[in-house]
């Protein structure tokens, strides 16, 4: 692109380009945004691009949100059309907090490359790998909120969004051929409704390095301090860090203050955090973490098994490794750790007994695991899982001396 677009700065502007996204059956959506100093993320720039259609010819814009409000962008999320991003989850965050709502229908490009062996690629590299165009890279670190946008940021925010509609139509052939575009579009709707889920604050705490190490009360009150926190840092609009450092807000779990004075005295507070009454909110947070019922603690998910099934984890790991390989799906997309625990465990929401999951791992570990099939060598430095013989091989017998 040798001539950056211009920025959509007023209501006429955005009108033309919301009735060309309206009408086309996909749209490519990105956007720039900064949170380094506040909780909610500041949206900064949003590019988007449409195809070619009978409403006219394909396009490309840059609407301006410290221009133009960007609500009125909500028509078209709320519409049929398909929304292609890449690496969306950020940007389903931005939306809903911009336009009050995420896109009806999403293509994560980063998500489908992942069932075409690509694991967390970066848009440049799936860019080059299907299409052979290498997208302009620019500074990470640029200052979106900065105005006016220079000629060179012009470019490469446009280029996030410039040949986004062709990889998505590349690697949507690639996937039906292969026959996995349904598991692809049925991740994408998990992280589509995963972004309209409000933070429960109450399991903050999970987010805290020894969540799961912490016992008796120190739960309750590492959950009610996260949760004041949480809250806290939305009302003010705040990163967490500025309201209460992590190293604190353990501290505070494992040594609970019950004084202004001890309050002041926790490991990685001074008095820039305790001003305006948050010494006393702190307090009333700690109080209410110890009288916490065990009915109302909210525990972190655990990864553990049975001693028994202990196992049965690494057994299943190295096989759904071996099926990455053959399958060409990013292992992470597969089953994780925690995925494997979980099924093992018998969790009913296990991802493992969902879906494509459940048909392509979770049925061939549950038959692991009950005996009825076997890892083996092939042979050729691989594994098989194949149906068990059920005739154990033993120590061969050492002749008697005579």
């Amino acid at each position: 692109m040798s001539d950056p677009p211009a920025l959509v700065t007023d209501r006429g502007q955005l009108a033309e380009v919301i009735d060309r996204l309206t009408a086309a059956e996909c749209y490519a959506l990105d956007t720039e945004f900064h949170r380094e100093r506040t909780y909610w993320p500041r949206v900064a720039l949003v590019q988007v691009a449409w195809p070619a259609g009978p409403a006219g010819p394909a396009g490309l814009a840059l609407i301006d949100p410290l221009a133009v409000d960007l609500a009125p962008l909500a028509e078209v999320l709320a519409g049929p059309g398909v929304m292609v991003a890449h690496a969306a989850e950020q940007d389903l965050e931005v939306l809903n907090r911009a336009c009050g709502r995420v896109p009806s229908r999403l293509l994560d490009t980063q998500i489908a490359a992942g069932f075409l062996g690509h694991a967390s690629a970066s848009l440049a590299t799936l860019s080059l790998s299907f299409l052979g165009i290498e997208v302009v890279k620019g500074d990470r670190l640029t200052d979106w909120n900065h105005r006016p946008l220079t000629p060179a940021q012009l470019r490469y925010a446009a280029g996030d969004v410039e040949h986004l509609l062709e990889l998505a139509d590349t690697l949507a052939a690639a996937l039906e051929a292969e026959g996995r575009l349904g598991w692809a579009e049925e991740e994408c709707e998990l992280v589509r409704c995963r972004a309209t889920q409000p933070t429960n604050p109450a399991r903050a705490w999970w987010k805290l390095r020894d969540a799961r190490s912490l016992r008796g009360d120190s739960r309750g009150v590492a959950q009610a301090v996260a949760a004041w926190r949480e809250t806290r840092a939305q009302r003010v609009d705040q990163p967490l860090r500025s309201v209460l450092p992590d190293l604190a807000t353990q501290a505070i779990a494992h040594n609970p203050p019950t004084t202004l004075a001890g309050v002041a005295k926790v490991r990685g507070l001074d008095t820039r955090y305790l001003r305006d009454g948050v010494a006393e909110e702190i307090l009333a947070a700690v109080a209410e973490g110890r009288r916490l019922p065990d009915d109302r603690l909210e525990l972190p998910p655990s990864d553990e098994v049975n001693r028994e099934l202990r196992p049965a984890v690494a057994l299943a790991a190295a096989w759904v490794s071996q099926l990455a390989r053959d399958e060409r799906i990013d292992a992470a997309v597969l089953a994780t750790r925690a995925d494997l625990a979980a099924y093992l465990r018998g969790d009913p929401a296990a991802r493992l007994r969902q879906g494509w999951r459940a048909e392509l791992v979770g049925e061939q570990i549950g038959r692991l695991v009950s005996g009825d099939a076997a890892l083996a060598f092939d042979g050729h430095g691989g594994l098989v899982l194949e149906a068990r013989s059920h005739h154990p091989v033993r120590r061969a017998e050492t002749p008697t001396a005579s």
